[in-house]
């Protein structure tokens, strides 16, 4: 794989049963690379090496006054020299393309595991540790798997010039041959210490991201209340907390490298010192003297490897655990499925809820407890958060449908859509049934206002279409945001459109005519709407109310509202005493066979005469606030 032929067409299904299995796994799935990484590699670190034993039989050359040795000595240096160029050159290619390629598949299987697990993602995982993830950890878990090769490289050359030296000088060359496994292994008992700071500084790193994402995302609700001091000063806390591991962590890999340089000229020293002896006793020349001394001196630079594959592991291995843990994280159903990829159309049922929104119709549910809402509209776009019986779309259960055929039969749009940065056109390149124009979607969603405050905001942008939206649509209010991502909604035309709280942010005015753009821009397709604005519901042709996790009731907005007390208590707001009273009093005017009149008992009194004076004054007031509150919707 070549950086030009990225993105993968598959990155492939991972082991990430732990971090070091999925380590594993990215070597073994980037083969090819690493054994060209490992060819020039060993062209590159064996030539290196050789320079030594040309000079050296260049000196002997020269004290033999031997011409012919010498030119060929030339030669060989000049070929070792291009040898080095080369292998150089093509290594660090080599090196590059394997940890762009490797990044780039880790964060392919990132996007694609976001893809499919959708909301639920950040409900098991925090937001700051998948940017983490996405951003840090994929460039560690790159440098480790790329730095593979060019320390096997380096190892093989390292114990091909032992075997040489041993050779070429059996009495120095053991020296080196048993000095040199001393060196590599000298750090070894430092790693365990080192791994474990190296962790510490990456959790700190983790939570300062995820504090200053949470910051950056709430600076405006911050600014409200006065708090953006405090948060930033718990950002600056928690910098410096990962400033001080950062610093520790430092401190230790300083050590090593400390210990790589004075284990090296230790040993270095003691070859001379031999070798001199040696030499002066006539067992070893002046020319395998220089050889053995300049092999110390070069296997310094492979042995540089040994300090950062240790370094590279101790850093991409908690790393690999994080993003294994993200990858090993499964939907509550199949993403595969085992129907055809075909698009249903009928009923939408929920077999868990007992909910029934049926086809071409506008259903508004209502839900006493807005995360309740939530998590229910995620099931009816086939996102349960846990295990359970499947929502049936016509019959069909939806996760036995592949994941992206469900998707396109049932879009779900949360109570906090995300606008990503772009112009406009941009925002609404999404896919799309074809037959809703983007014009009728903004004007259904009353964008007009939205679009001149983006035309106002991009001074460049004649057409409103080519206004740029900024990152998350901050420069837009809460409303304008809503509204713009219905409209991005409504454009898509889904066969099933499930909105949560879509009109929570936007005033009562604009609130009625979306409420009836949408009715007719939706007229023959399946559209459920969870809210508990009066406007919406009145406007919906079935109500469903869902309470403790169960739909008790359905029927007409004001059907509802008279004859259901706890849909009224969500609906019209009343406190727990107003709904216990307003219950008692709708009970006592209740005949047993459920029509409103006197109570059949043998007293026949009436509701004023068995109230107290205060009792009919709120029963009397509540009756005026209802009135009123039907009114106006």
């Amino acid at each position: 794989m070549q950086i030009q032929d990225l993105p993968y067409p598959d990155p492939g299904v991972p082991d990430a049963r732990s971090g070091p299995r999925f380590l594993w796994w990215l070597g073994r799935n980037q083969l090819g690379g690493q054994l060209k990484a490992l060819a020039w590699g060993l062209l590159h670190f064996v030539a290196v090496s050789a320079l030594p034993f040309c000079v050296g039989f260049a000196i002997e050359a020269v004290v033999d006054r031997s011409g012919a040795r010498l030119a060929l000595t030339g030669v060989v240096l000049a070929l070792c020299g291009a040898a080095i160029a080369v292998g150089d050159t093509f290594l660090h290619r080599a090196a590059v393309t394997n940890w762009i390629t490797v990044a780039a598949r880790v964060q392919q299987l990132l996007a694609r595991q976001a893809s499919q697990l959708g909301s639920a993602l950040t409900r098991r995982v925090a937001a700051g540790e998948v940017v983490a993830v996405s951003t840090g950890d994929v460039e560690k878990i790159g440098w480790f798997v790329e730095a593979v090769s060019r320390f096997t490289a380096a190892a093989v050359t390292v114990l091909l010039v032992c075997v040489g030296l041993v050779v070429y000088q059996p009495a120095l060359g053991v020296v080196v041959a048993v000095g040199l496994p001393v060196l590599a292994l000298a750090v070894l008992p430092l790693l365990p210490r080192a791994t474990r700071r190296a962790d510490v500084q990456r959790e700190k790193a983790g939570r300062a991201t995820e504090l200053a994402s949470d910051t950056v995302a709430g600076l405006r609700v911050l600014r409200g209340i006065g708090g953006e001091e405090l948060f930033l000063d718990r950002y600056r806390s928690a910098s410096q907390e990962v400033r001080h591991a950062a610093v520790r962590s430092a401190r230790m890999w300083s050590l090593i490298s400390a210990i790589q340089v004075l284990m090296p000229g230790l040993l270095l020293i003691a070859v001379v010192c031999y070798g001199v002896h040696l030499a002066r006793e006539g067992r070893i020349t002046v020319g395998e003297l220089v050889t053995v001394y300049s092999s110390v001196m070069v296997l310094t630079y492979p042995l540089r490897h040994f300090e950062e594959i240790a370094m590279a592991y101790s850093f991409s291995r908690p790393s690999a655990h994080r993003a294994a843990g993200v990858l090993s994280l499964e939907r509550a159903t199949d993403t595969g499925g085992s129907r055809a990829a075909e698009a249903p159309s009928g009923d939408l049922y929920d077999p868990a809820t007992g909910l029934l929104a049926p086809s071409g119709r506008f259903t508004a549910v209502v839900c006493g407890d807005p995360d309740a809402a939530g998590v229910l509209a995620e099931r009816l776009g086939g996102h349960p958060a846990e295990d359970g019986p499947s929502v049936l779309l016509g019959g069909v259960p939806l996760d036995e449908l592949p994941l992206d055929c469900a998707r396109t039969a049932v879009l779900v749009q949360d109570k906090d859509p995300v606008l990503l940065s772009g112009t406009l056109r941009e925002l609404l390149d999404v896919p799309a049934s074809g037959e809703v124009d983007a014009g009728a979607a903004l004007a259904a969603a009353q964008c007009d206002d939205v679009l001149e405050a983006l035309v106002q905001g991009s001074l460049e942008a004649a057409d409103p279409m080519d206004a740029r939206i900024t990152e998350r649509g901050r420069s837009l209010s809460g409303g304008q945001r809503q509204r713009l991502a219905l409209a991005r909604s409504l454009y898509t035309d889904p066969e099933v459109l499930v909105l949560d709280e879509p009109t929570s942010a936007v005033d009562s005015h604009t609130e009625a005519r979306i409420a009836e753009g949408v009715r007719e821009l939706r007229e023959g397709r399946t559209t459920v709407v969870f809210t508990s604005s009066p406007l919406l519901l009145d406007r919906a042709d079935r109500v469903v109310l869902v309470h403790e996790g169960v739909a008790v009731a359905a029927g007409a907005h004001r059907e509802l509202l008279h004859h259901e007390p706890r849909y009224r208590a969500v609906v019209t707001r009343e406190t727990e005493e107003e709904s216990t009273r307003s219950t008692a009093l709708h009970d006592r005017t209740t005949s047993p066979s459920g029509k409103p009149g006197l109570p059949e008992n043998n007293g026949l009194v009436t509701i004023e005469d068995d109230l107290t004076a205060a009792e009919r004054d709120f029963a009397r007031t509540g009756r005026e606030e209802r009135e009123e509150i039907e009114e106006r919707a």
